[in-house]
């Protein structure tokens, strides 16, 4: 595999450089919606795949109401989705983020939060809204923090000198507090996954985490994403030759609605990787983003179909 992408991959979202059809991906067991609720961040991570900071609100906050507009649709639509996600930026900098939560809740969706866990979610006003949450919807909110790596000196060459100590301090109010935890961490490091699981299931036995770092839902390893980093092309043989289901794919379970910065109303993308590219954005109801997707972009092969492997025949 070369180093840089070849320019001429990636371009036509119906074949690939070499002429062979490319591989679409139905949205055939939506399980999961997510909303964006905003691209700002406290921190500016060294690699954050949506360029998420203080300063950028290229995706602005999304309010309970328009979150209120998608669980409508979602009815109407009949999708049988089981999960409410939401990510950014960092969530808790949203100023609705536990009534569109409480909002999702109220419906009988789990609701999974993806955070950092430093100090927007350690404000006090957050901390009584997430007890308050859990209290009254037992068993159907997690937050996934992401903790990049095991050790303090890795997470924090990621995400700042001192990020590592917050974070946990944020884990350990969720551990007191009894609120259930995930985790999000990167693989940038050459580490083995059995290592890596082994070395976090270690840290979290030491702090009474209650995560199970053998499980893959519970502890995420995430491939880092570069879209210069050259890959092959997903065609329609490629699913024979990796013996995968296109069902398998991300966008086959998961929508994410974003709202961009000047737009009137929020919009529906193909999936929670590609927030920027307008070619994965299907419009802006659900029934619109009921169509296929064409896997039309790196991120597309690397993260969510090859995972590491190769489908040259």
């Amino acid at each position: 595999m070369k180093d840089t992408l070849d320019p001429q991959k990636f371009r036509d979202p119906e074949v690939t450089a070499k002429g062979e059809p490319r591989a679409r991906v139905a949205l055939s067991n939506p399980q999961t919606l997510w909303f964006n609720t905003g691209t700002l961040c406290n921190i500016t991570c060294a690699n954050c795949y949506i360029l998420s900071s203080p300063t950028n609100d290229a995706l602005v906050y999304i309010t309970r109401a328009e979150v209120e507009t998608y669980l409508d649709q979602l009815e109407a639509q009949n999708w049988g989705v089981r999960v409410i996600g939401f990510t950014g930026g960092e969530p808790f900098l949203n100023p609705e983020m536990i009534d569109m939560a409480e909002a999702a809740l109220a419906r009988g969706y789990a609701v999974l939060i993806l955070t950092n866990a430093m100090l927007p979610m350690m404000r006090r006003s957050v901390r009584e809204g997430l007890a308050r949450l859990d209290a009254a919807y037992p068993g159907q909110m997690t937050l996934r923090v992401s903790l990049d790596h095991w050790s303090e000196a890795r997470h924090d060459e990621e995400r700042g000198p001192g990020s590592f100590a917050k974070t946990l301090e944020g884990m350990d109010w969720l551990r007191d507090a009894g609120i259930a935890m995930a985790v999000a961490a990167r693989t940038l490091w050459g580490e083995s996954e059995a290592e890596a699981r082994a070395r976090f299931a270690s840290l979290f036995e030491t702090r009474g985490y209650r995560v199970d770092a053998a499980d893959p839902g519970a502890l995420v390893l995430f491939p880092e994403m570069d879209a210069a980093v050259d890959v092959p092309e997903i065609t329609t043989a490629c699913w024979g030759i990796l013996g995968k289901s296109p069902d398998s794919v991300m966008c086959a379970s998961s929508r994410m609605v974003v709202k961009r910065k000047g737009a009137e109303r929020p919009v529906v993308l193909a999936c929670t990787l590609l927030a920027y590219d307008k070619a994965f954005e299907m419009g802006e109801t659900l029934q619109e983003a009921e169509r296929d997707v064409a896997l039309n972009h790196p991120h597309c092969a690397k993260f969510c179909v090859l995972g590491g492997a190769s489908c040259s025949a």
